[in-house]
């Protein structure tokens, strides 16, 4: 078994205290005595947060790491979509190096797990899947990655597409994509007829990019409601963005917020420029989960995103107005227990016996730290010091990639 003593931390912003991790899990608060062999790692005084977990995020179209991009406008989502496939012709950097250092990233700044959205498509194959995939498993130990095979280009408008879909499956997805079934496809329906049937023949999660607002969103998304109870796949199925809820008056979101806690279909929002907030207060109350997550990242569909999950937290709060401390906790809370409970992680409060991943970070108070974004001075994942100050303790995986790159340019 494997010890670890953390020494001054501030747990639940109380005073400076020892706990003890062992084997990834706390073990006890200001043991009277410690096991043989236990390491001892100084917490300085800082204070503990739950690690936070990146609920949505694209890192097969990012340009992190690489050369500055230039976008074209774009004023519709078939312009964004196809200005991508255009942008990516023009990549130098392979899927994996680009998803890496993505990973990597979100890793020193103290992100425990994403759910990655990956696009399939007859132009793309399943490179995208297989390149995160590999990304993943070379960090695997310091960041737990579910992909999602995504059909960014349409469903049925893609001739093809399902049948990657499915292959995706046993390639390296873990979960099945949806992108606006109305908006994209034209087809509610015929879309949610291939996407639930693959789920419930693979038996694998389902989450549905819904961006169309108004009437026809709410329809879309009370349709996947009713399917999720109907194929018994409650707690099983993601709307991401949603946009159109953050358009419905009081009386309306809250009979819209009790057919989704219901269904058990839980939310993903991302606090994007313009785009609507996911009102995720009035939706928590009806028992609704919801998460938050970076979206793109430097990628051709916009210049931002750092893959920084406090600082998402941030751009949370500050969209919905948050100033009072519980309000700045409750955007905390979304990042960190949200994202964990839709990914299927075990939530941590950082008390006895719960998971050992965690941020130290400088600061008097979660709401502090929501507002002061500040860099984790250590982030533990599995009981484990995986980076500190912004650098990865252990890059071994970036030794493993780069002899990889030298042994496939060597046989060329």
């Amino acid at each position: 078994m494997t010890h670890v003593l953390f020494t001054s931390v501030r747990l639940h912003g109380g005073q400076p205290c020892d706990f003890l991790v062992a084997d990834g899990r706390i073990a006890a608060i200001s043991p009277p005595s410690l096991p043989d062999g236990c390491d001892i790692v100084d917490g300085g005084g800082a204070l503990a947060l739950p690690a936070p977990v990146d609920a949505h995020i694209h890192p097969d179209k990012t340009t992190w790491g690489g050369p500055w991009l230039s976008r074209e406008p774009a004023d519709t989502l078939r312009e964004l979509i196809d200005g991508e496939v255009a942008a990516r012709a023009g990549f130098e950097a392979p899927v994996e190096a680009r998803a890496g250092a993505l990973m990597d990233r979100a890793i020193v700044r103290g992100t425990r797990a994403m759910r990655a959205h990956v696009d399939v498509a007859p132009v793309h194959g399943l490179a995208n899947v297989h390149g995160v995939r590999a990304a993943a498993s070379a960090r695997a130990g310091l960041l737990d990655v579910q992909v999602v095979a995504f059909p960014q280009l349409g469903l049925l408008t893609e001739p093809g597409t399902a049948e990657l879909l499915e292959k995706s499956l046993s390639e390296g997805a873990d979960v099945l994509g949806g992108l606006d079934p109305v908006g994209v496809d034209g087809d509610l329906h015929g879309h949610l007829d291939v996407l639930f049937g693959l789920a419930g023949k693979a038996a694998v999660p389902l989450d549905i990019h819904l961006h169309d607002r108004g009437p026809s969103g709410v329809e879309q998304v009370t349709e996947i409601a009713r399917r999720t109870v109907a194929r018994g796949m409650q707690g099983r199925v993601t709307v991401s963005h949603a946009f159109c809820l953050a358009d419905l008056g009081t009386d309306e979101l809250a009979r819209t917020g009790e057919i989704l806690a219901e269904a058990g279909v839980s939310l993903a929002t991302c606090a994007l420029g313009a785009d609507p907030v996911v009102p995720f207060g009035p939706l928590g109350e009806r028992g609704v989960l919801v998460a938050a997550g970076s979206d793109g990242v430097r990628d051709p569909w916009t210049p931002f995103g750092d893959g920084d999950m406090i600082n998402r937290a941030h751009l949370l709060a500050y969209r919905t107005d948050a100033r009072t401390d519980a309000e700045l906790a409750a955007c905390y809370a979304v990042v960190a227990h949200g994202g964990a409970a839709l990914l299927g992680l075990e939530r941590t409060d950082l008390r006895i016996g719960d998971p050992a991943d965690f941020v130290l970070v400088p600061g008097e108070s979660v709401a502090q730290i929501v507002v002061d974004r500040p860099l984790p001075g250590l982030v533990v994942h599995g009981g484990r010091v995986i980076a500190r100050d912004g650098q990865l303790v252990d890059s071994t995986h970036q030794r493993q990639a780069e002899a990889g790159r030298l042994q496939e340019g060597a046989s060329r």
